[in-house]
């Protein structure tokens, strides 16, 4: 008797599940092709309902809508503390602030809305 496990003939796996000696299993790049498949369909979907279910599942399941942002969110966030930062820091900080406050303020006297990435946009 051989030490190798006997092949059963079912998809190249032998009694015990394994893929035998010989036996190719799944071909090659396979898994890449189904994942490659499955971002296309998951992209050809969102592009045709993906706003309308994001709004829909925000309004009826705000739970679900929470762990959907949260998952996209940095596992940490490092939080400097004004202690930290060099006076050269602190004073870039303020000036980068008081830019974008005053850009904000600009904005809304105008009653347009700040630029995008600033503090003040929604």
């Amino acid at each position: 008797m051989s030490d190798e496990p006997e092949n059963t003939g079912d998809n190249g796996r032998d009694e015990k599940g394994r893929f035998g000696p010989g036996n190719p299993g799944k071909p090659k790049g396979s898994r890449h092709a189904l994942g490659e498949a499955f971002v296309k369909a998951l992209h050809d979907d969102f592009v045709e309902h993906g706003v309308a279910t994001i709004e829909k599942v925000r309004d009826e399941k705000p739970e679900v809508y929470m762990k959907v942002v949260a998952s996209l969110l940095p596992k940490e966030f490092k939080i400097e503390t004004v202690s930290e930062l060099t006076d050269e820091q602190l004073d870039a900080r303020i000036r980068q602030l008081a830019s974008l406050i005053e850009v904000g303020v600009a904005g809304a006297a105008r009653g347009g809305e700040a630029p995008e990435g600033s503090a003040t946009a929604h």
